[in-house]
């Protein structure tokens, strides 16, 4: 499998029309598009264009409802729930999470719950939207059950990732992890690149190690048993149960809150996917002067970067600054692709009639 670059602009272009030719309206396309390109700008390549062609079968499969009215079905002045009557994640993602920061600029605190909504790209760009709007941002989604529980074999929970955001200078602090080692989106690329698993990350249906993508995808998707395991790995040696407990947090947060489906149910209701999420703004200027407070974070985070290096290293990353230098990267360099996914974005292009907007590679 091969690789190539692709001018940014081209593909976002390329993107929006695609969504329009689905028959989402320019300011929907718009949104959806900026947060899956988020994900290749970021240097996440499972989370970015690859995962297209999902969108895709949700589309036209009737799962993704594209005249989804969502509407809040209980609110208070620091909450609300919207029921997202099956809408595109990331529009749903993308009004919660303005609906949470205007709490916050009101009241201080803003927590937005959705329940039965879809896949809605990466965690980060929620949470980093609050902290361009000087505030803190954390959100959250469960997602179809992939995760064994520790001592399990068959999963039970999602990859449920959990995202923080808060301004810092040079660069916001910005940590967006799935609770599982790896998401199911690792699994799908290395199906395409014929890679075998590292052994640690995924359980066959047996509740053994497995080094086989495929397999491990078949069984997720037929239900048949096993997994990718928690944070930490399988059993209590290595803390798998810590990740199992972040999971855990996450479907409460976000299932139970809102009044949704938990991960084993994910998926179950025939043409639905009732997935889940949590959307967090909060004004840190409840606890005193703001400048003060970010410059205490940036003085610390400087700390770290500048602490002791283990032998052989040169650099302590704070979170969020390998994607800060990777989207400089992407948008000088252009979007690094593998010919498969290009191959589904053709196939795409064909369906919506977006073909003459299809970029070509740079090199």
């Amino acid at each position: 499998m091969q690789y190539h670059h692709i001018d940014y602009k081209k593909i976002e272009k390329f993107c929006i029309e695609a969504f329009k030719g689905y028959g989402f309206n320019e300011e929907e396309s718009k949104q959806i598009t900026a947060v899956l390109l988020e994900a290749d700008l970021s240097g996440i390549e499972s989370h970015g264009v690859q995962r297209m062609i999902r969108y895709h079968k949700e589309i036209t499969g009737g799962m993704v409802k594209i005249d989804a009215k969502p509407e809040i079905v209980f609110e208070t002045p620091l909450s609300a729930v919207i029921e997202g009557n099956d809408a595109m994640g990331q529009t749903l993602g993308v009004k919660a999470m303005k609906i949470a920061i205007e709490k916050a600029k009101k009241s201080g605190f803003g927590m937005v719950t959705v329940r039965n909504s879809n896949h809605y790209g990466v965690a980060g760009y929620y949470s980093r939207m609050a902290a361009e709007e000087g505030l803190i941002g954390m959100s959250m989604t469960n997602t179809e059950a992939i995760m064994v529980p520790t001592f399990g074999k068959q999963a039970m929970l999602g990859t449920n990732p959990i995202a923080f955001a808060m301004p810092a200078n040079p660069v916001n602090f910005s940590f967006d992890a799935a609770t599982t080692v790896v998401p199911r989106g690792k699994l799908e690329v290395y199906v395409k690149r014929g890679n075998g698993l590292p052994i640690g990350w995924a359980l066959d249906e047996n509740g053994h190690d497995s080094n086989e993508p495929d397999r491990v995808l078949s069984n997720i998707i037929n239900k048949t048993g096993g997994g990718i395991l928690p944070l930490g790995g399988s059993g209590d040696l290595t803390s798998g149960y810590k990740g199992y407990g972040f999971a855990m947090l996450c479907e409460i947060a976000t299932a139970i809150l809102s009044g949704g489906t938990t991960s084993n149910y994910i998926y179950k209701t025939p043409g639905r996917s009732n997935i889940a999420q949590c959307f967090i703004a909060i004004d840190y200027g409840m606890f005193g002067d703001k400048k003060a407070i970010e410059a205490s974070l940036s003085k610390y985070l400087d700390e770290v970067r500048n602490s002791a290096k283990a032998d052989g290293q040169e650099r302590i990353f704070i979170h969020g600054e390998k994607e800060a230098e990777a989207r400089d990267r992407v948008l000088k360099e252009g979007v690094y692709l593998n010919d498969k996914t290009y191959a589904e974005m053709q196939m795409i292009a064909e369906y919506t009639g977006s073909e003459k907007y299809l970029p070509e590679y740079l090199d």
